[in-house]
């Protein structure tokens, strides 16, 4: 396996690491990333971070490109109507400062970036598809690059190696891959928990990471003992070290690293250890060649929930997601097998090294905030000993079997912060590839400049020293003084060929003069001026009146529902079963009542490579119209005769996401996006046609969407739904948070948990406004309602509709129907 298993006209495979400060962006220079991406104090999913600021950016830039580092800043959330045009005088400064590249969720943003460069050639930034984007599917790609030039995309993490393979094949867009670090239990761009629960919204970069705290899980009412498993939708870590030629070899472009909340000793470490795989990969040796175990072992140490190669390897719910902690643990030492005042016996497992010094903390399989732990004071052989009072341990509580995890070790963090100080020469790394054959000149070519030359001689048979890849190496590598180190040399030549080592540096010396011409050229055309401002196009005008007839869609979740609402006034029924099989028995449910009232049937929240068969399935239910989940639905869909409905995971959360959206995806309606408070939601109905929208004014919110299966992890012995017994057919499942709240969990046609908001969220309180605005269309959806609450809930909000209801008295009358009554939830303005 060499770089020339790439596809042709690929680059160098791009190692992309993270930098939350300057001090994590020399790191990752230091220890060989391609390219770093960073945020700002705006507009990026990482607020937490220190970030940098526009101020700081030139510098950053000027020593990036100094050392052959490319820098891309993340503006990875969604922009509310009033942030747009501040968003685009944000991407006029960062191409002036000389910034490659922006990593963007929102579609309308990207959309006017894309039109921005076609426009004006001094914009050169290039566009890259943020993960948060949700491109799942060679369908949600092919979406995408209809309407966005985009330079790379990033893949969602829960995607396998054989999925990816298949994204790769259908796409000319070099594609981007997670290879290491913290995963979310849910799809990025489609986690909501933060924001129904707190207003802290994932989209906009203010995660609360609820993935991490325990749960109980309670089953048909009934608390499930699970002993230590508290920490039900926390994933282990993401390594992938050992999988790096197989992405290589399947020809992904750029391998990224988590951690822009990370420590500079994590962005080294990690650095470090990726850099040796990628190049053991690109060169086709075996990854433990370069890769040490004192790599793997700094990889734990520096930030670890344990480790395991998330979805590459496919679905296995229990190996990602055991349950038994949440927060970093480090390296396993081993169990201790005795213990007394002051001092403890292990069985050490791992070869983990152990110091006086070394941080620790005992697993007892407690609450994971009540752990004990410290530092080692003495070390003699399988015998841990301890400061007495002053180590604040309870050796009381130390029993036989109890595990011992490696927490912190002073030594390699020594060794750790050397290797980010150590800063290379600033000179640039260039990739060479050599082709020929006898009697042709020998030609040397380096991609990344375009650049190529040919000997004034031509190859000959060797007779004795013949140019082998070691040699080629050697001389081609003699670039003192020229700005320039050998990176790597790639030998595509027929063995036994030789060419006199005058010539042969002649060629360099020649490809060296072409680089730096190049190279200038290249400094000269970047931008050093703001690009002329970016004009947002008009959008038509809305002609909705607030007193345009209100129209009411009811989404049902179970068959038995569907008369209920049909007898209390819907205007239209939404089905969303999980056994898509039951949508034509829905539909027809649906016309046996009534054929006046259309039916539409909503597509999964994801697709996922090999699973247009759900598509199929719901055309074959010959519904009225579909309700559009994903950018993989809305490209298969785009020219159905059946009416077409945007809903709220497409993320519309400004006039120009909408109409992009309704453009390209051919959309009759677009739902509000859920991370819009009332004022947002009245700021986007002032700037776009209120008509083309439908807010949802009741419902649980969908707070986790995720590919992992609860069901399967904890109440069953599988693995998969090839061989875990269907638990989520079977039971009723809730999980209580930590403040005795019951959400409940369901599964969909593709095995994903949605996780629901145990408390209802309504509207009602805004209704008016949204009205004034000129809004007419509004959703009600069920979650399990028996059919007489179902009844009760849609003819309450009919009679808010038409005006013989009051929102006071509604509220009233839901906060008695509904078991935790109901809250404004992410509606309330903040």
């Amino acid at each position: 396996m060499t770089l020339s298993s790439l596809r042709p006209g690929d680059l160098r495979p791009e190692l992309l690491a993270p930098a939350g400060d300057m001090d994590c962006a020399r790191a990752a220079v230091t220890n060989g990333a391609d390219a770093i991406y960073f945020g700002l104090d705006r507009f990026n999913a990482r607020l937490r971070a220190n970030n940098f600021t526009l101020d700081s950016l030139p510098e950053l830039m000027r020593f990036l490109h100094a050392h052959g580092v490319r820098g891309y800043v993340t503006m990875n959330t969604l922009l509310f109507t009033s942030e747009l045009a501040d968003a685009l005088t944000y991407l006029g400064h960062l191409n002036a400062a000389g910034v490659d590249g922006v990593i963007v969720q929102d579609i309308g943003l990207a959309r006017c970036l894309t039109e921005w460069g076609r426009q004006d050639p001094a914009m050169k930034l290039e566009l890259h598809a943020s993960t948060q984007m949700t491109l799942s599917s060679p369908d949600g790609l092919e979406f995408a690059a209809g309407f966005l030039d985009l330079k790379q995309a990033v893949l969602a993490r829960e995607l396998s190696l054989e999925e990816i393979g298949q994204c790769i094949r259908h796409t000319d867009i070099p594609l981007e891959v997670f290879v290491h670090g913290a995963l979310c239990v849910a799809y990025s761009g489609q986690c909501l928990t933060s924001e129904s629960l707190g207003q802290r919204s994932a989209n906009r970069g203010e995660c609360a990471q609820a993935c991490r705290l325990p749960y109980t899980l309670v089953v048909d009412g009934k608390a499930v003992p699970l002993g230590e498993r508290r920490y039900l939708l926390s994933p282990q870590d993401l390594c992938a070290l050992d999988r790096i030629p197989d992405l290589v070899r399947m020809g992904v472009k750029s391998y990224k690293i988590e951690g822009r909340l990370k420590s500079p000793e994590y962005v080294a470490a990690v650095t470090a250890a990726y850099r040796k795989a990628l190049d053991a990969a690109c060169a086709g040796i075996p990854v433990d060649e370069l890769v040490t175990a004192r790599d793997r072992y700094a990889l734990q140490m520096v930030f670890s929930r344990g480790f395991s190669t998330g979805w590459l390897d496919g679905t296995d719910h229990p190996r990602l997601t055991h349950g038994r902690h949440g927060k970093k643990r480090g390296a396993y030492a081993g169990t201790i097998v005795d213990s007394g005042q002051g001092w403890l016996d292990i069985r050490p497992e791992g070869n983990v090294p152990l110091a006086p010094g070394d941080g620790f903390v005992i697993d007892a399989g407690e609450d994971r905030n009540e752990e004990q732990g410290g530092r080692i004071w003495k070390v003699q052989r399988n015998r841990l000993f301890f400061h007495g009072k002053a180590s604040g341990i309870d050796w009381s509580k130390v029993r036989p079997g109890q595990k011992l995890w490696k927490t912190d070790d002073p030594a390699l963090n020594a060794e750790l912060k050397k290797m980010r100080e150590h800063l290379p020469e600033a000179v640039l790394p260039l990739h060479l590839a050599c082709t020929g054959s006898a009697g042709e000149p020998l030609t040397v070519s380096c991609p990344e400049y375009g650049c190529s030359v040919q000997s004034t001689q031509p190859l000959q048979t060797a007779e004795k020293r013949p140019l082998t890849p070691e040699v080629l190496e050697q001389q081609l590598g003699r670039l003192g003084g020229t700005g320039f180190r050998l990176a790597s040399c790639e030998c595509r030549l027929p063995e036994g060929l030789m060419l006199p080592l005058s010539i042969l540096n002649q060629t360099r010396r020649a490809l060296v003069e072409q680089i730096q011409t190049v190279r200038q050229e290249r400094e000269a055309s970047v931008p050093t001026r703001l690009p002329e401002p970016f004009v947002l196009p008009a959008l038509p005008a809305g002609a909705a009146t607030p007193d345009a007839p209100p129209h009411l869609s009811v989404l049902c979740r179970r068959p038995e529902q569907i008369p209920s609402v049909l007898d209390a006034g819907a205007d239209a029924v939404y089905l969303d079963f999980e056994d898509l099989r039951d949508y034509a028995a829905g539909v027809e449910a649906v016309r046996r009542h009534t054929k006046s009232i259309p039916v539409f049937l909503a597509t999964p929240r994801i697709q996922k490579p090999s699973e247009t068969g759900y598509f199929k399935l719901m055309e074959r239910a010959e519904p009225d119209g579909v309700l559009i989940r994903n950018l993989g639905a809305a490209q298969y869909f785009r020219h159905s005769p059946l009416h077409r409905i945007g809903d709220f995971s497409l993320n519309v959360a400004n006039p120009y996401s909408a109409a992009i959206l309704k453009e390209q995806g051919n959309l009759d309606y677009l739902t509000i996006s859920y991370d819009l408070n009332a004022g947002q939601v009245e700021d986007l109905l002032r700037a776009a046609p209120p008509e083309w929208f439908e807010l949802t004014l009741h419902q649980h919110m969908p707070m986790f969407h995720m590919e992992h299966c609860v069901f399967c992890t904890f109440l069953s012995d599988g693995s998969s739904y090839k061989n875990c017994g269907r638990p989520c057919e079977r039971y009723h499942v809730q999980l209580r948070d930590r403040v005795g709240q019951l959400h409940p969990l369901l599964a969909d046609a593709g095995c994903r948990n949605t996780l629901f908001n145990g408390r209802a969220q309504t509207g009602a309180g805004f209704f008016r406004g949204f009205r004034h605005q000129g809004l007419s269309r509004f959703r009600v959806e069920l979650l399990d309602d028996s059919p007489e609450k179902a009844r009760l809930l849609v003819s309450r909000y009919r009679e808010l509709l038409d005006g013989s209801c009051t929102a006071a008295r509604l509220i009233r009358e839901l906060d008695v129907a509904e078991q935790l009554g109901t809250t404004e939830g992410t509606l309330r303005p903040r």
